[in-house]
């Protein structure tokens, strides 16, 4: 039993991109160091909200990103002002991404007045139409549907905007996601489909729970067009999503990105995940860290540890900031349960 599964676990490894992906086009110094910036805010974000998980400070769910930092970063640089993102519940490093403010975020799972839905959301359930992020959802798959309606919204009205509709591998089976796709390629609706492919759904393998695990082929037999994706390589993914978001700004309907990640912790706070092991989690964060490897590029670029040491510091203290807001913040009043019901 033992080996069968550290057979499944070797299988299910995320690709490390020997062959199997294209090369990629290589970053300015600049983009590097964004990335590396965004990434490590929402690395040591994720590590402050799981410290304030296992205090007691946060309750209900929590699911962190850490690992698949590449994914929302990359995407994020090949967007414009105007186009909107969507997700499920892992959906902290999105809206960071996005520009949302660390201190709203953290203060929301804290579940402060000051959160982002006045503390009333917690983990799940964030949304900010300044920064055109329409929520993280609980409900798995739901947000492909509200993703394609966003979409939909854009063709209407006319402009140029490009929805994008965050899904994982588990979601990928649901029934309203094909639905979705059927809509979107009839209408061409302007939206990226990005699967976030970390292999283990809430903790099954896809190799046992996907009878096709080649997702950038979910769309074939609804004519959309779709990619497999080092999702560990920033520059990988700003590449994928250049190209993605041009098909869809030209009229060309949607786009399917598998993005093939990895998570290093379990699929919530609450989740041991002994469905795999521990040597599989340690050489993929060992060999294929996605931070570290535009932490290497950048030494390469002649920049220094402690140059890096510097914007580890300033992420550090916007992350230690909002932490302390977070839990310093007042409390939703219970007037509060009676507002935002009805608009």
């Amino acid at each position: 039993m033992a080996a069968s599964k550290k057979t499944a676990a070797k299988e299910n490894a995320p690709d490390k991109g020997n062959g199997a992906h294209p090369p990629v086009p290589d970053f300015t110094k600049d983009q590097e160091l964004r990335a590396f910036r965004d990434m490590l805010l929402i690395r040591r974000f994720e590590e402050k909200a799981g410290q304030l998980y296992g205090m007691g400070a946060i309750g209900g769910f929590c699911h962190l990103y850490i690992g698949q930092e590449a994914i929302v970063v990359g995407m994020q640089m090949a967007l414009k002002d105007g186009d909107q993102v969507i997700t499920g519940y892992r959906d902290h490093g999105h809206m960071l991404a996005c520009g949302m403010d660390a201190k709203g975020v953290m203060a929301e799972l804290t579940g402060r007045h000051g959160g982002y839905s006045k503390g009333k959301g917690g983990s799940m359930h964030m949304f900010s139409k300044e920064k055109n992020f329409f929520g993280g959802h609980g409900i798995v798959g739901a947000q492909v549907s509200l993703g394609t309606g966003l979409a939909f919204a854009n063709r209407y009205r006319g402009n140029d905007n490009v929805s994008l509709a965050y899904f994982g591998d588990g979601a990928s089976n649901q029934g309203q996601v094909y639905e979705s796709f059927n809509m979107a390629e009839l209408w061409k609706l302007p939206v990226v489909y990005v699967i976030e492919n970390n292999r283990y759904a809430m903790g099954t393998s896809v190799l046992r729970s996907s009878a096709q695990t080649d997702f950038s082929k979910r769309g074939i037999s609804f004519n959309i067009p779709g990619e497999q994706i080092d999702g560990m390589d920033v520059r990988a993914v700003k590449a994928a999503g250049d190209k993605a978001v041009a098909w869809c700004r030209a009229g060309k309907g949607p786009f399917i990105l598998e993005m093939q990640t990895y998570r290093y912790r379990g699929h919530s706070m609450s989740d041991p995940a002994k469905y795999r092991t521990r040597e599989e989690v340690d050489k993929v964060r060992n060999d294929q860290d996605p931070i570290e490897q535009v932490r290497n590029r950048l030494l390469a670029l002649k920049m220094t540890e402690q140059d890096l040491k510097a914007v580890d510091a300033e992420v550090r203290e916007i992350v230690n900031g909002a932490a302390e807001f977070a839990q310093h913040d007042s409390e939703p009043d219970a007037s509060e349960l009676y507002t935002d019901v009805y608009r």
